[in-house]
């Protein structure tokens, strides 16, 4: 006798009540955080199909624990995303990080592809609603335009110590989601 599969749940970014997503078609418990709302404007279609969602009992809002904010964080450091993640973003992975923990199988619902990135880095299936979605896991670097020096991602400055001009990011490796997911990425 095998150990049944954990119950699949979904984590909704923002996306899914802009580009109005049936809910009621995704047949899986679904989650959100609570910042998700403060992203749509208020008493816009995508706020109310927010709120309806949450009054009914659609979609549930939880606060993931800064324990699992901080593995997210973490996981945006490795691949070089940290600058590109709100808050908010953070968030949502935070939130499939615990709920992975308590025991289900999260999938992340997000168009946003620093977030997938760091999903992947972290483990977290994640699919795209409007978008192809990313088909390779980057790691970034810093560099300047103008002088070429690379700094790593988490550096403070947005401007080149040497030379002064605004940092860009750029991927210093790509690695495909299937290699990463088999196990191939060492990174």
């Amino acid at each position: 006798m095998g150990s049944a599969e954990p119950e699949r749940i979904v984590v909704l970014d923002s996306t899914a009540f802009i580009t109005g997503v049936d809910l009621a078609s995704i047949r899986w418990p679904k989650y959100t955080v609570p910042e998700v709302e403060q992203e749509l404007p208020p008493s816009s279609m995508s706020w109310t199909r927010f709120k309806a969602a949450v009054d009914v009992g659609e979609v549930k809002v939880l606060e993931p624990d800064e324990r699992f904010v901080r593995e997210a964080r973490l996981a945006s450091r490795r691949v070089g995303d940290e600058r590109s993640l709100s808050e908010v973003d953070l968030k949502l992975v935070a939130l499939a990080l615990e709920l992975r923990s308590r025991g289900y199988r999260p999938l992340l619902a997000t168009d946003d592809y620093a977030v997938q990135n760091v999903a992947s880095q972290a483990g977290i299936e994640h699919v795209s609603l409007a978008t192809l979605g990313i088909t390779h896991r980057l790691y970034w670097i810093l560099q300047c335009p103008a002088c070429r020096r690379t700094y790593p991602p988490d550096l403070q400055e947005k401007r080149c110590p040497v030379c002064g001009t605004e940092l860009k990011r750029k991927p210093k490796k790509r690695i495909r989601l299937k290699e990463a997911q088999k196990g191939h990425d060492v990174a």
